[in-house]
Order: C-alpha cells, then structure tokens, then sequence
C-alpha cells in the first residue's frame, strides 16, 4: 500500500470509532443546504434533494465511501477549511451533476486521479493551500472536459511535470500558487488553450531563479489573456527579468497584487516592457522603496497604455521621495486613470496638463482638499477638456460652490463623484457643466437641498445625509437614492415627472400609499425597506393588495426589510404576514354595522316582546310574587286560628265584556239577591261575587285589581265563551290565573269553569297548559240551552262555590 492509502484506513479506523453520523437540517427551500462552522467532524447526513452543501469550516478529516451517497443532484460542494487527510478513491462517483467542488485548505499531501475520473459535469475545482508537493504521479485531471476554473498549489508545492494538466483542454480561469516552486518543466502550463484569466502567486525563490520564473510566464502568457502577479518582490534587475518573456508574447492584460518594488526595478520594469502594446496596467497594493527617481525611463514608449489603475500606496520613506509625481509621465496618454488611496495632496497643474487623453479619473480616498483641488484641475484653465468621469470620493473637500465652480469649466463632464466629503451645507445657486448626468453626494453631512444641483441630473444618489425633504423640481430625473436620512414620506411626484428608480431605505419613513405612489408618472422601482413602518389598516392592506394594482415593484420586497415599527404588539412584524381582523380595520362600519344588528335586534325583540306582552307578563309575575307573599302570610294566620275575614267574597268572575249581559242578567241576580219564594234558599246567605266594573278599585293598576279580588275571594269563576278567548283582557286574567291559580296543590278546587257555549279544550291558547290540563281533569258547568235544566245549573254552581258535597234542602 502507498502511504496516502495507509493514512486513508487509519482515518477511516477513527472515524468510525467515533459514532454515527449526525443530520444537518440548515436547508432552504432551493435545497441549499448551509452546514458550515457547524462543528462537525464527518460529512453530515442532509437530504437527497440538495443541489448545494456548504461544510465549509468544520472539523472533518476524512470521506467516506458512503458519506455522498445518493446525491446525485448535487451542483455544489464545499469542504474547504477542514481537516481532511483521506477521501477514499470512489467518495464522489456518485455526484454526476457536481459542477463546483472545493477542497482547498485541507491537509490533503496527495491528489488521486480517481477522486475525480466520474465528474464529468465539474467546472470549478478549487485545491489551493493543501500540502501537496506535486500533482501526482499521473495525470490528475483526466477526462474533466467541462472544467473552466482551476485553482491549485499551495506553501508546498515544489514541482509542476509536463502532462501534469492533461486533460484540462481551455479554462477561463486558472489560479496557481507557486511561491515555493523549485521545479518546472517547459510545457507544463502550454496544454491550457484557450486560457483565460491567470492569477500566479510568485513569491520566494521562484523569481530568484529567472530561468524558472521565465518559462512559466512564457507558457500563460498570451496578448488576450489578462495575467494578475501576485506576491511580487521587484527588488534588482534580476527579478525583473522573468517579464522579457511576457513582452516577447505581447501581453495587453497585466496587474500586480501585494506588490514590493524599488524605483530602480520599475525604471528596470518599465524598459523591459517598452514597446509592448500593454493597454491595462493595475498594480493593487504596492510598497515602494527608494527616492522615487523615475527619470531614467522617461525615454520609454508606454504610449499603448489605455488604462492606468494603482491602489493602496505604501511610501516607505516618503520624505526621501522628493520626485514622487515625475512618475506622471505615464499618464499623458491613458485614457482612464485611477489612483486610489495614494496619499496624494495635490497634483500640480503643470503635470495635469499633460492628461490630454483623460476621460475618467478617479482620485478617490485620497488627501485632497478643496486649496488643492484647484492646483489639480487647474482652475480657469483648459486642461481636462475631454474628462467624462470625475471621482473626488473620500477627501477632504467641503465647499460645494468651489467643487461647482471647479467642474464648471469641464465641458464634456457627465458623471461626477464627490461622495463621503464634509459637504454640511448646499449653497443656493451653484455653476455646473450643462453635460452633467450623474452626481453622487452620499456620505456626506447635508441637512437641506436647495436648486444648487443642476437641473439636468438623470441619477442623483443623497444617501446617508441628514436630509428631511427634498422640495425640488428635476425634470430629467430618473434615479433618485435617498438611503440613510430621515425622511418622513416620499418626496413628492409632481416634482420627479420622468422618474423611474427611488430608493429610500433605512429613512424614518411611516407608510406609504397609492397616492404617494400615483403621483409619479413614470415610477416603476422602489426599494423603501429598513423604515419605521407604521403598520395601520389601510397601509398593511395596500402593501399586500393594492400596489398590485399599480405598476410599481418593491424590488426589495423579498429581503425581510418590510417590518412594523408600531403599534408595540407588531413590533417585528413582516408587513405581509400582518392580518387584521374588521373590527381593527373598520371600526366605523364594524360599530356601525354591530350598532345597526343591535338595534334590529333590539326592536325585533321589542315587536316580539309586545306581540307577546312581555311586560305585562313581567308586572304580572312580580305582582304575583307579592300576592303570593300575601297568600302564605294569610294561610299562616288562619294556621294561627285567625279568622277569615279577609275573604270579602265568595267568587271573583272573570269573564269577557261580550258576556256582560248574561253575567249581570242571570249569574249575579240568581247568586247575589235573595230568593224568598225558594224554599230551598230561604235559610241560606246570598253569595257575594266580585265584579271588575263594580269593585275594581279606580285608579289602582288593574293587575294589582286582580290580585286583590282573587285574594279576597275564595273561587274563580271563568265564563269561558268564544269571546273570552279571543279577548286579550281575559287572555290577561287567564295568564294571571296560570300563575296565581294553579300555583297549589288545590287548584282544581279555586277554579271554576262555566261554558257558555260549547268550547273544546283545543280552543284555549297553548301557552295555558295547566288550564288545558283542568279542562281535561276537572268536570266543567255548561250554561244548558234548555231553561228546564237551568235550575240544576244554578243548584250545582251554588254547591261548588260553598264548596257543600251536595245542596242542602
């Protein structure tokens, strides 16, 4: 066994010594799967419908056989940032969709051509920073015909073999880290074509070694295939010698990153490229040595030059530089030139004069102020005729009416950066170049707008400043950003009439609605997230319905930037997740409504109460209530041996008025006057009754009436005809009598009925069912339509009114 495969089944061993693997749930609902810093120490058990799995930064040192198993959707994998020693030959055959893999910062000290030979889909691999000292002893990417991104190497990468790419046919990007490189053979890089964008890391002895350093140059470099240097020490002429190589093959693309250079190198560099149509030069990150004596390469043909880009300039003794800006030379003829964070004061106007070709400078984070700006741009002069592109970001500037008057002069100005200055107020006229398109003054420290911007402007960006309002009339507007202030509102429409794009997040803004948005013509993208949103009924219901209706798009909408400020119980709400119920949203339909089914109700209740007489049924209960307290306090007393005397009569009639007649005619003549010529009736008292026409109390209520009358009486009499049922009166005493009557146990023998007329038991009401039941139990007098048998009719009424088993003789 080779040594990679004993270390393979010891890793193994330990890793199975160590337990189950454990899940990863952290997937979203693209079946992206973020499993990274998660501390895991194998590769984590996640769903088979993963297309990414992120494992980055954990604690694995092996792969397994079985760990991908059955992923076979998978695009992506990253493992970069563990521990991995071991994958086991056949660990990712299974991944046929993989497109991006990346092992890099592992401790992996060999590549095996059989991790890779089922990738056939793969397009980026990534092996940087392993401890591999070669390739392999074969080549490691056989049949990998869709790779268009390579990076490898590493602090111990020593060799690079000729067929070690084989099989990588065109790339667009190639990465190799080569600082420690002591073994090259010629070729290694050659079988890459077309080759696209080359990164080399080239510090250490490898350009100590010029033979070395040469033929890998050589084998990347090509006039269209942009070449970046990184980890450059150009101290000497002989470090500089490798780039003969790259001039010989006329390279146009080259930058220089984290760069060490004396000025007697880049005198030597700047000779060695002569000549060579190099149209972009970017160095990023340079430290710089010696007295910045740079005459000696002015006689240089760098006249190809089109883009000059040099950033984060380190002077390591900046007062020996006392020629640092003879360097200009190599502006006179780009086209576009960038010096950022270069520590730069001022330019001299004999040395801006000679800019001739300059459309876009970029000045930025730099230490100009608004004295030397004026040196800069030579004001009144006519330098800079043809800039198109001016940045001043992150100086020192604070005079807006200098940085105008300044530009005013630059014709063909459009675009115009000035942003992160001290800029704290904005004068009221200001002078600007009528070309003007696009002005940036975010960053700043403004607290108002006045008509100082020019009214030409399409996009204005016054994010991060204290504005509050923004009360001007721009015509041509048609992107306005007004990020980070303190805004309350949207500023208004009819003053932006052609404006397409507003942002205005993270503002003090409370809500928005169709209004605001309707007053802009032409509005058709919004970002208003990061606000205090205010989240009222008629705000949350025109977020999530009604700007459907109107052609606008929150393209910030599925950021979560949406959220309730107030009221405190939604604080931390999403504004689309808020659901109100009617009674929130509309509380004067909803109590209107509930005010107008109450009142319906209320006086369907009162119809019903009425049609039923409630409230007599109401004063009848309580006026029984009483007369029953009455009742057990006189059944107490005559328990007590009191006498009867509160009995006043002998029977209370109830009857209808329709009967009245027969009532006063027969009933109280044959009970109440005495009847000498009877013989029967001579020794007996007349019978008391007791009529409501005639012994009804007057101005007393006429429940308290009945109460009284059938208090003091000791039966009932209902003259039952078809006019006492349908008499609402009678109804009334029968509906007392329900409760008085038939309260006790002797009901039966209190009541009283006499027929008129022939009356069933289905004729009286329902609602009386006690007097339906007696009419059932109870034998009932019928007045006899025969006058020979009214004579047994009035013997048996006087016999159930004393209450005598029979009539005495």
């Amino acid at each position: 066994m080779t040594h990679p495969t004993i270390l393979y089944f010891l890793l193994l061993l330990l890793s199975l010594s160590s337990g189950q693997r454990s899940s990863c749930d952290r997937c979203d609902l693209h079946f992206s799967c973020n499993c990274s810093f998660g501390g895991f120490t194998h590769v984590a058990a996640v769903t088979d419908r993963a297309l990414t799995l992120d494992l980055s930064f954990n604690n694995i040192t092996i792969v397994t056989q079985d760990d991908l198993t059955g992923h076979r959707r998978l695009r992506a994998l990253k493992l970069n940032g563990n521990r991995i020693a071991g994958i086991h030959r056949s660990a990712f055959d299974s991944l046929w969709s993989l497109e991006e893999l990346d092992l890099s910062d592992n401790r992996l000290t060999a590549l095996n051509h059989k991790w890779f030979k089922e990738l056939g889909a793969l397009q980026d691999l990534n092996l940087l920073n392993n401890p591999y000292s070669c390739l392999g002893s074969s080549a490691v990417f056989p049949g990998m015909v869709r790779l268009r991104k390579l990076s490898f190497g590493g602090p111990d990468l020593k060799e690079l073999k000729r067929g070690d790419l084989s099989g990588v046919t065109q790339l667009l990007e190639l990465t190799v880290n080569a600082n420690n490189l002591t073994r090259y053979e010629s070729g290694a890089l050659a079988y890459i074509w077309p080759l696209g964008r080359v990164t080399l890391s080239l510090h250490g002895p490898f350009l100590t070694n010029s033979a070395l350093a040469s033929a890998v140059l050589a084998d990347v470099s090509y006039p269209e295939t942009p070449i970046a240097l990184e980890d450059l020490h150009l101290i000497g002429n002989q470090s500089v010698l490798p780039f003969r190589e790259m001039a010989k093959r006329r390279v146009r693309f080259l930058s220089l990153r984290n760069l060490v250079m004396s000025d007697e190198a880049f005198i030597d560099f700047l000779v060695v490229m002569d000549g060579v149509p190099l149209s972009v030069f970017s160095v990023d990150g340079v430290t710089l040595t010696g007295e910045g004596r740079w005459e000696p390469a002015r006689w240089t043909d760098q006249k190809s030059i089109d883009e000059f880009f040099i950033r984060n300039v380190e002077l390591l003794d900046v007062f020996d530089f006392v020629k640092q800006l003879s360097m200009l030379f190599l502006l006179r003829y780009p086209r576009k030139v960038s010096v950022i964070n270069a520590k730069v004061m001022v330019t001299p106007c004999i040395s801006s004069r000679l800019l001739v070709n300059m459309h876009y400078m970029d000045l930025s984070d730099n230490l100009l102020t608004d004295l030397t700006l004026q040196e800069t741009l030579c004001y009144g002069d006519g330098t800079l005729k043809d800039l198109r592109v001016l940045n001043f970001s992150g100086n020192a500037l604070k005079s807006l009416s200098t940085v105008s008057q300044l530009v005013a002069k630059l014709s063909k100005l459009t675009h115009l950066d000035i942003s992160r200055t001290g800029y704290s107020s904005m004068p009221q006229g200001c002078s600007w170049p009528s070309t003007l398109r696009y002005l940036n003054i975010s960053r700043a420290k403004l607290t108002t707008v006045t008509t100082c911007l020019p009214i030409t402007l399409e996009v204005l960006d016054l994010s991060n400043n204290d504005l509050k309002s923004f009360p001007l009339l721009l015509p041509a507007l048609r992107e306005l950003h007004l990020s980070g202030n303190k805004f309350l509102q949207l500023p208004p429409g009819l003053l932006l009439p052609n404006l397409q794009t507003l942002t205005i997040q993270s503002n003090t803004l409370n809500m928005f609605g169709r209004s605001d948005l309707q007053s802009y013509r032409r509005l058709q993208s919004l970002q208003a997230g990061q606000n205090k949103f205010v989240c009222s009924c008629d705000f949350v219901e025109f977020f999530q319905i009604g700007i459907k209706d109107i052609d606008v798009l929150l393209t910030d909408r599925e950021t979560e930037s949406y959220v309730c400020d107030s009221p405190l119980y939604l604080q931390g709400e999403e504004v689309g997740q808020v659901r109100f119920s009617v009674a929130e949203c509309h509380r004067v339909l909803f109590v209107s409504v509930s005010c107008g089914v109450a009142l319906c109700l209320t006086v369907l209740v009162c119809v019903l109460l009425w049609r039923i007489h409630a409230v007599w049924y109401l004063k009848m209960t309580w006026s029984w209530l009483k007369a029953k307290r009455s009742s057990q306090r006189r059944r107490q007393r005559h328990r007590d041996g009191e006498s009867e005397a509160l009995l006043s009569f002998d029977a209370f009639v109830s009857y209808s008025e329709r009967d009245a007649s027969w009532v006063e005619n027969f009933l109280v003549p044959e009970l109440e006057e005495p009847r000498e010529n009877d013989v029967n009736l001579r020794n007996q008292r007349p019978l008391t009754l007791c009529l409501h026409k005639r012994d009804f109390l007057p101005g007393h209520w006429i429940v308290d009436n009945i109460m009284g009358a059938m208090e003091h009486s000791r039966r009932t009499v209902f003259v039952l005809s078809e006019n006492f049922v349908q008499s609402d009166w009678c109804r009334y005493e029968l509906d007392f009598s329900h409760f008085w009557l038939f309260d006790g146990k002797d009901a039966g023998d209190a009541a009283i009925l006499i027929l008129l007329e022939p009356l069933s038991r289905d004729d009286i009401p329902k609602r009386f069912c006690k007097l339906r039941k007696l009419m059932s139990s109870t034998t009932y007098l019928e007045w006899p339509q025969e006058e020979e048998r009214t004579g047994e009719f009035w013997r048996s009424l006087r016999r159930a009114l004393r209450g005598d088993p029979e009539e005495d003789d």
